[in-house]
């Protein structure tokens, strides 16, 4: 469990746009990559390039490599899907199935991968996935009840199990807390700092304290103006981000003079 990403050389494009110019980046396993940035700046759409959920928007590509381990995720003989199962993504406002129930909503992308999922294990992954999002003793009781009968910060960590029951190697969050309360913030980053001992996670946040709480490499995304491609300006451990940036640009947006 837990891979390496390898980006090189990557720009995204909707249609004619340029949407995202020239990133290359290493994202190691087992730790918690954030990226930061000005809105707009192409963090969301850099992310969904690392298990192709971009290419659900029309006229969506890109050129240049992911590399997953050693399998380029572009690949002519790669399938999508098969991607997403390796890299789950967990997106900014929690998106339970409304009328299934806590347990099918855990449950649903691993019987999607095996047909013939007996009960025992079903339960087990369900525990288990629930145990993993730090959810199961607050819903062990009913489970038959609806996933959105839950509160918003339960409701994103019913997410993540469900993420997570299909074993993927890489978790990618897009703002997984900018629509929680401060109790429920501090929750999901709790289960982020747990979950990087068996996941790669990358997660794109407008909270620079939460990046600096989470995250062992932080990437800092701009772009020149508007209409303009973003562009990673630098990437680096958390720390040395936060406290000697390279970058005069970094620098300018982690003290507040824009963004």
């Amino acid at each position: 469990m837990a891979k390496r990403i390898d980006v090189s050389g990557l720009h995204v494009y909707y249609g004619d746009f340029l949407a995202v110019e020239d990133v290359s980046m290493t994202i190691e396993p087992r730790s918690v990559t954030a990226f930061i940035g000005s809105s707009g700046c192409g963090k969301s759409t850099f992310l969904r390039t690392l298990n192709r959920m971009h290419e659900v928007a029309p006229n969506a590509r890109v050129d240049g490599k992911v590399m997953l381990d050693d399998v380029d995720i572009y690949g002519p003989d790669v399938d999508p899907v098969a991607v997403r199962r390796e890299i789950g993504m967990v997106f900014q406002r929690a998106n339970p199935f409304p009328t299934m129930s806590i347990y099918d909503n855990v449950i649903a992308g691993a019987k999607l991968n095996n047909k013939r999922l007996g009960k025992e294990k079903a339960d087990e992954i369900v525990e288990r996935s629930l145990r993993d999002a730090n959810l199961w003793e607050e819903v062990r009781d009913r489970l038959g009840k609806p996933g959105a009968s839950l509160s918003g910060g339960q409701q994103q960590r019913l997410c993540i199990a469900r993420a997570t029951a299909v074993e993927p190697e890489v978790l990618l969050m897009d703002e997984p807390c900018s629509a929680l309360d401060p109790i429920s913030t501090l929750a999901i980053e709790d289960l982020i700092s747990k979950l990087k001992e068996n996941y790669t996670i990358v997660i794109v946040t407008h909270n620079m304290q939460q990046a600096a709480r989470v995250s062992d490499r932080t990437a800092f995304f701009n772009l020149a103006g508007t209409g303009e491609p973003g562009r990673l300006i630098e990437m680096d451990d958390t720390n040395k981000i936060f406290t000697k940036p390279e970058s005069k640009e970094t620098e300018n947006y982690i003290t507040g003079r824009f963004g």
